[in-house]
């Protein structure tokens, strides 16, 4: 449930004045709405001005990162993948993946299938969490679903994992009929939010790995997100859903009362040998729907194997030698500067 905060406990909050926020007010027109106003002053909800402190840097917090596309097969999983191992070994950042996909192929790339078969047996998957929204139980256990250090690359100390379940494919679509609760602060988009609460900010940051559409687990996604990117092949089946997510995240950043960025395209298994390909390219980069990020991704048979949960010494040896490793790095480098700089 939503809390509302004054001025002074904002103050409080970042460690500054009333002054200062007073200030932030005037300065930045993207300060949250009140929700009221008193003879004692503007009233505020606690988790948009929280949110806003965090993405101004005013206080420390995790920068939260849905990916999304609504078309299957477009590198998404491979990308949350390989942006959080890069994150993680060579940018130092401690970081937590979500895999709200069904299809459990980011959970399997982390973990291997043999441990999430383990752990799906015993209930520690979000599975648990959503079905305890529909049928008001509390059985899922936040310690020992969070999985610590799960990466197979030996120089990856700092990348946790909140593992997803193929039974979340029956529930998907129940979720938005869930109880309201005794006092109607059940909120079907709110359930990711209200379970990762005690341990988000002991992160730098979250990557959340969207299934391929715009349902509910999808919204749960967007709730705690700053800012999403859009992994696409440039043609255009791939492209085509676009301006649909783009409008929808809108519309439910609106409704949400807090901003969700598109921090841009990302163009992914790229031929280039494709005048398709090529063609969509230069579309892309004029920034019509959102912005392209300048890193590329091409097509490459190491990208495939890279799916595969197997030790290694080194992200080069886990992203191979023809140019993946430089090009998550690079890519790791532009989301650090969109949302750090």
């Amino acid at each position: 449930m939503n809390i509302p905060i004054g001025l002074s406990e904002i103050a409080q909050i970042a460690n500054v004045t009333t002054a200062a926020v007073n200030n932030w007010r005037n300065r930045y027109d993207d300060f949250p709405t009140p929700i009221a106003e008193l003879k004692a002053g503007a009233i505020f909800d606690e988790d948009q001005v929280k949110s806003w402190l965090r993405k101004r840097g005013k206080i420390m917090g995790a920068k939260v990162i849905s990916f999304i596309n609504l078309k299957g097969g477009v590198a998404k999983t491979t990308t949350t993948a390989g942006v959080a191992t890069t994150l993680a070994g060579e940018k130092k950042k401690k970081v937590l993946v979500v895999d709200l996909d069904p299809q459990t192929n980011c959970t399997t790339m982390l973990i291997g299938e043999d441990k999430w078969k383990e752990l799906n047996e015993n209930g520690y998957t979000l599975y648990t969490l959503f079905k305890d929204s529909l049928e008001e139980k509390s059985q899922f256990d936040l310690s020992k679903t969070l999985q610590q250090g799960v990466s197979k690359i030996q120089n990856v100390k700092s990348l946790d994992l909140i593992p997803s379940s193929l039974d979340m494919i029956d529930i998907q679509d129940q979720i938005s009929t869930i109880p309201r609760g005794q006092f109607y602060s059940n909120n079907p988009t709110e359930i990711i939010k209200r379970a990762l609460n005690p341990v988000i900010d002991n992160y730098d940051y979250v990557l959340i790995d969207c299934p391929p559409n715009m349902g509910i687990i999808t919204l749960n996604g967007l709730r705690i997100s700053d800012g999403y990117i859009i992994p696409t092949i440039p043609d255009v089946l791939s492209t085509y859903g676009i301006p649909q997510i783009i409008n929808r995240v809108e519309k439910f950043s609106r409704n949400i009362g807090e901003k969700i960025m598109c921090l841009g395209i990302v163009a992914t298994k790229v031929r280039g040998q494709s005048t398709l390909h090529d063609r969509t390219l230069k579309i892309l980069q004029k920034g019509k729907d959102a912005p392209l990020f300048k890193t590329i991704f091409y097509e490459n048979n190491q990208i495939g194997e890279a799916a595969e949960c197997t030790q290694v010494t080194t992200l080069r040896q886990k992203w191979g030698y023809q140019g993946q490793f430089e090009r998550f790095n690079s890519f790791a480098d532009e989301i650090i500067e969109k949302m750090e700089v």
